[in-house]
């Protein structure tokens, strides 16, 4: 299932009404600007090379702080030296094999990849909209996109063509399906009820910033990931309420199209029936492999269960600790072995695995398909290196705290201040990895300086990093999702997807906000362990 090239779209029937209009104007200028930002990868080159001429003059005019963590003097070391040479020749291999992100993406990656090839997670998601009533299917879909975030941007690839199709199948309008099904992916991005590559790439950054305060501090994969799985209820049903109230609304509003169009769009569907149902229902071989693979997690769980109960498991931590066991510190490889033994068991059963050596082959091939992301790497690795060498970024967030702190700023304004700032990135920056690693250097430290925990920091970028993610064109996924839209409505627009996406990624932004501060203000634990604050 894959989109269809998008083609130029007719004007509209009716022109948008001035407030539309004004924000697709906006839109358009933010979409002109991110064109002309370079790829993420020489954006962090040419970050290194501002950051060198920084460090050189804030070192030149002897810029320094007290952290009052330690105790002890920071002052900015310049890049532009003989010092600040070597060390981006000599460590730069560390500096790339030593970023945490790198080692557990690629380990959790490689459980992903055969659970992904082997059909197992796609199956899931099929299996998951087949056969919902009608009146559950809006919910169903959107919550599944949460569950999908689990294969990363594949869910984009799948699901959002199999949210077309099963809304048409109950009589429905595909366009709204697939609206429903990229939304939720996207502006839903960093919720899940599964722990995710995504918390991973956090994980790992995050514990690089929050080591230039405390070189002793680790942030786990499943340190969100309470409010991840709260997170992905309330979105769900936030995206399920506004479609149903409002975007289904704004569907059925919209003009007809021309007689010719409707014809061919209605022959269209007519030849795409029985393939539809194919599509969406599944096999009995399928269903079965799912059902062992299902069996097979529930044996793989109780083993690790039963290992841990014992006081002096070797799977308990330091004191017998739950929290600090390997499972949780060692989550990438746990996870990496589960989605292996499921991906084995259904492909097995269903012909996906036949021997031994298809489950490296799925390996290399998943792997394969990370390259764009381990360059980007590369670039981010030697950038936070830098960061890190020269003391500017612990300069800036001991001044930025002092600032706070003096004016009185608490956390909850703080907070806000934080999703104000990365939302309006995220519309030009739409990696998220790439954002946090050039924000997080700054907020992390900062908050940390004002007690407020690296995870907490994590949490509220997490709900900006999602929620604009669906009213950006300048998401290769919106693209993709407008040319799956334009298969039922030819004169769809870059506008018309907007209108679709907008109300759904305000609602979302909003209601996400008010759910972070509850649970901040209750002091509900963010994850295993984790304290709000």
């Amino acid at each position: 299932m894959t989109a269809t090239t998008p083609r130029s779209p007719k004007p509209p029937s009716n022109p948008p009404p001035k407030p539309l209009s004004g924000l697709l104007a906006v839109l358009v200028r933010i979409e002109r600007m991110g064109n002309k930002l370079p790829h993420p990868f020489w954006l962090f080159g040419v970050l290194s090379v501002v950051l060198a001429l920084a460090s050189w003059a804030l070192s030149a005019a002897g810029a320094s702080a007290l952290n009052p963590a330690t105790d002890k003097t920071v002052t900015v070391h310049s890049l532009v030296s003989g010092e600040g040479l070597r060390m981006m020749i000599d460590d730069a291999v560390t500096n790339y094999a030593t970023f945490p992100p790198l080692g557990t993406i690629l380990v959790v990656m490689l459980g992903v990849s055969v659970a992904d090839r082997s059909g197992l997670l796609p199956a899931m998601l099929r299996a998951a909209v087949a056969r919902v009533p009608a009146k559950w299917l809006t919910f169903t879909l959107a919550f599944s996109a949460m569950v999908a975030h689990v294969a990363s941007d594949a869910a984009y690839v799948v699901l959002v063509p199999l949210g077309a199709m099963a809304f048409r199948a109950v009589g429905r309008s595909p366009m709204l399906g697939a609206v429903v099904a990229f939304v939720s992916v996207s502006a839903g991005y960093d919720a899940s009820p599964l722990v995710t590559p995504t918390d991973a790439v956090l994980a790992g950054l995050t514990t690089a910033a929050a080591q230039t305060i405390d070189p002793d501090y680790v942030v786990t994969p499943l340190s969100n990931y309470f409010f991840s799985i709260g997170s992905s209820v309330v979105l769900a049903l936030v995206v399920t309420v506004v479609t149903e109230k409002v975007i289904a609304r704004r569907v059925a509003a919209m003009p007809e199209e021309d007689e010719s169009v409707e014809h061919e769009t209605a022959e269209h569907e007519t030849a795409e029936d029985e393939g539809t149902v194919d599509e969406l229902t599944l096999r009995d071989e399928e269903r079965r492999g799912l059902r062992r693979a299902g069996l097979a997690l529930l044996v793989y769980a109780a083993l690790i269960v039963a290992v841990m109960i014992p006081s002096g498991s070797p799977l308990r931590g330091e004191g017998g600790s739950i929290v600090q066991s390997p499972v949780l510190t060692g989550i990438a490889v746990v996870l990496a072995v589960a989605f292996l033994i499921v991906g084995a068991v259904y492909g097995r059963l269903v012909g996906t695995v036949r021997t031994a050596r298809d489950i490296p082959d799925h390996m290399a091939k998943g792997l394969r398909e990370m390259a764009p992301i381990l360059v980007l790497f590369f670039a981010i690795s030697q950038f936070l290196a830098y960061f890190k060498w020269t003391g500017v970024g612990e300069v800036m967030a001991i001044r930025g705290a002092d600032l706070l702190e003096s004016a009185g700023i608490t956390g909850p304004v703080a907070f806000l201040g934080v999703l104000a700032v990365c939302t309006v990135i995220n519309l030009l920056v739409t990696s998220g990895s790439a954002q946090w690693a050039l924000v997080g250097p700054v907020f992390v430290p900062m908050f940390m300086l004002l007690d407020i925990p690296p995870e907490v920091t994590q949490a509220v970028y997490r709900i900006a990093d999602s929620c604009t993610n669906a009213a950006t064109p300048m998401s290769a996924y919106f693209v993709m999702t407008l040319g799956v839209i334009q298969r039922y409505r030819r004169s769809a627009g870059i506008g018309t997807l907007l209108s679709l996406t907008l109300p759904l990624c305000l609602a979302m932004l909003v209601t996400w906000t008010l759910l972070f501060y509850a649970w901040w203000a209750l002091g509900i634990p963010l994850g295993p362990g984790v304290p709000v604050r």
